[in-house]
């Protein structure tokens, strides 16, 4: 069975971790997109304020099946 896919650009945020921030992503992104697929790192960042970490932030690809 063949299958079309589309790739967006998101970036999560967390006050806690990596996993976090790209999860908190991920279940946003599945309140208004169907049969999400895989989720495709392309970068990772920390905001520092103060010489501690107040936030991280991940930037990723998600695909999804596209429905014709």
């Amino acid at each position: 069975m063949e299958s079309t896919y589309k790739l967006i650009t998101l970036v999560g945020s967390s006050p806690n971790s990596f996993e976090e921030a790209i999860q908190n992503a991920v279940s946003d992104a599945s309140k208004s997109l169907r049969d999400l697929r895989i989720a495709s790192v392309e970068k990772q960042d920390c905001k520092i304020e103060n010489g501690k970490i107040v936030a991280y932030r991940v930037r990723f690809t998600l695909s999804f099946k596209y429905e014709v």
